[in-house]
């Protein structure tokens, strides 16, 4: 595998929430830096060494409420 996306979301406590696309990965953290961290960390226990990404991309999603 060449690449694996995250979609993250900002979760409504605080902090953010990212879930890997296609695969049973999941990891919270409050800060994006942290998040970094937690997602590396995650990947590397989830695939061996011969089947981890090479690149693991984060997608950001961003709700926006509106009052009209």
């Amino acid at each position: 595998m060449s690449e694996l996306i995250f979609e993250v979301t900002e979760d409504v406590q605080g902090g953010y929430v990212a879930t890997a696309l296609g695969h049973g990965i999941h990891t919270q953290a409050d800060t994006v830096d942290e998040l970094k961290e937690q997602v590396r960390e995650a990947v590397g226990c989830y695939f061996d060494a011969d089947e981890k990404p090479a690149l693991v991309r984060l997608h950001f999603v961003r709700d926006e409420v509106l009052a009209v």
